[in-house]
């Protein structure tokens, strides 16, 4: 007796199934590589994204700030979002890369699946070209580190070519020295907590400067000393307004307007003791993140003590990190209480707004970074520029290898990959050969931003490769081939391995399902 089709899901979910399940998630993952392709590369163009609600705008060429900003209902999109923020976080630079490289490995897949090739024989293909591209591209990968100048030259080639794609392109010059001196200054550290970055309105981009130490965007309390030496620093995070009744409707009844002063007097005198137990640790510095009112404040200005309010959160952990204090939230035993320390505090003019400076800090390593433009959402983009640029800088002096850019580290790999296909047995090779192919449609996109014909240009990139010039690349000022390492278009060996492993394994992630099983939407209660 034959049955009818089972029902197994509940009303509303349903089910993809294997060819429908696989071109779904193929064709979502190439069109989130499709939307930040044109991002790529020296020539890559800016998107603009817009706020339905608020009509908050935004406009960057940062892959994982695109990202992360749009909704996306496909499942293999999210998956490509997911790897572009692991890249932020991880290298800080790539993020477009990893995702249109992900994408081409799926394109090519799908092209293979079309000529019914098996999903899991073009994954034991990817997986035997991944491995050839990475070994030729760790065999490509060079080491300065003993050689102080030729290291620094190095870094500043890599911040050049990080920034060569972004909205500071123009003065690339000028910032790569700049990310090169506050990296070098972490002393071989990645915790970029220690380099602040404040931006203000006005002037333009060059007017932008390194400053040793810290600077806090926020002002001296009233009649209080502008300006303090050896200063010790108390870090707080407590209520500085009189102790109000904190029950809401509570309501005081008193017989008489005297009972009322007293205990005015009263929630006074709590506060003038606890204003007396802050001094008792011996400072002549006290930061608090909330407010502090006009009463303690002016106990402290009587007692040539700075007070300095409401610094937001982070300007207070970082300020506790870079003076050695620690943030403290109540005061009775001094004795066991870390205190920060630095040489000279003092009030400074940035444009039209007054700012504190905190100089000889107790981390000598810290400092801050002065970002100046004509509009906020300038800043915005220079700010994610130099970030991609400290974040990529301080990772290679960690891993200080690098390769060379332009499309040649692509090249070389694909060159590799090439050349085990052609000894690969079985179908196996088929997938090989389609994994060069999406390698080389790296320096394609990027000729094709500069509206160059990519077609004659990486045809004679790949034959310069195959005559023995494994430093070819694309030279996207001119539209010709050249030396990268002559041109100094140096990228970090760390990004480009994050890029191939996370984009290959990714798109094996994707080729395998076979299967997309949709819940029901939760319904809501009927009244």
């Amino acid at each position: 007796m034959s049955l009818g089709p089972v029902q197994i899901f509940g009303e509303e979910a349903y089910q993809e199934r294997a060819e429908n399940a696989r071109l779904s998630n193929i064709i979502g993952a190439i069109a989130v590589g499709d939307l930040v392709k044109s991002t790529l590369g020296p020539k890559g163009m800016d998107k603009i994204l817009q706020s339905g609600s608020s009509g908050e705008m935004l406009v960057t060429n940062d892959g994982a700030t695109i990202l992360k900003s749009i909704a996306l209902d496909n499942a293999a999109a999210k998956v490509l979002v997911n790897i572009s923020k692991v890249q932020d976080d991880e290298i800080g630079d790539g993020t477009t890369s990893v995702c249109v490289l992900a994408s081409e490995f799926l394109r090519q897949a799908e092209a293979l699946i079309n000529q019914k090739i098996h999903p899991q024989t073009i994954i034991d293909g990817y997986r035997i070209a991944s491995k050839a591209a990475y070994d030729s591209l760790e065999s490509s990968a060079l080491d300065h580190s003993s050689d102080e100048a030729a290291f620094r030259k190095d870094l500043i080639n890599i911040a050049r070519t990080t920034l060569s794609s972004k909205v500071l392109s123009h003065d690339k010059e000028y910032f790569s020295n700049l990310a090169v001196d506050a990296v070098l200054r972490l002393k071989g550290s990645t915790n970029l907590e220690h380099i602040q970055i404040i931006k203000k309105v006005g002037g333009r981009l060059t007017d932008s400067y390194l400053d040793e130490g810290f600077i806090l965007d926020k002002k001296i309390g009233v009649n209080q000393p502008k300006r303090i030496e050896n200063a010790k620093i108390l870090i707080a995070n407590t209520p500085m307004d009189t102790d109000k009744i904190k029950i809401f409707g509570a309501r005081l009844k008193v017989e008489a307007t005297g009972k009322l002063a007293e205990l005015e007097r009263a929630e006074r005198e709590k506060m003038r003791q606890k204003v007396q137990k802050i001094q008792a640790h011996g400072i002549n510095c006290f930061v608090n993140r909330q407010l502090i009112y006009n009463w303690p404040e002016q106990l402290f200005a009587d007692a040539g003590v700075m007070g300095i309010e409401h610094a937001d959160f982070d300007g207070v952990e970082r300020l506790a990190l870079v003076t050695g204090g620690e943030i403290v939230s109540t005061f009775d035993h001094p004795e066991l209480v870390k205190l920060g320390h630095c040489d000279l505090i003092e009030e400074i003019i940035i444009g039209e707004d007054r700012l504190i400076k905190f100089s000889g800090v107790a981390a000598g390593k810290a400092c801050t970074i002065v970002l100046r433009g004509a509009t906020n959402q300038l800043l915005d983009e220079a700010e994610r520029s130099l970030h991609d640029a400290l974040s990529v800088l301080s990772q290679t002096v960690k891993e200080p290898r690098t390769v060379l850019g332009g499309g040649c580290a692509e090249t070389l790999m694909s060159k590799a990959v090439d050349a085990l296909a052609a000894t690969t047995p079985g179908k196996q090779a088929v997938a090989v050969e389609a994994f060069a192919k999406a390698l080389r449609q790296m320096p394609t996109i990027l000729a094709d931003n500069a509206g160059f014909d990519s077609s004659d240009l990486v045809a004679k990139l790949r034959a310069a490769h195959y005559d023995g010039d494994a430093r070819a690349g694309l030279d996207m000022v001119n539209g010709c081939i050249a030396d990268m390492q002559t041109l100094g278009i140096t990228e970090s060996f760390k990004l480009k391995r994050q890029v191939l492993l996370s984009a290959s394994e990714a798109a094996e992630m994707v080729l395998r399902v076979d299967d997309i099983i949709r819940c029901a939407p939760r319904q809501r209660n009927q009244v």
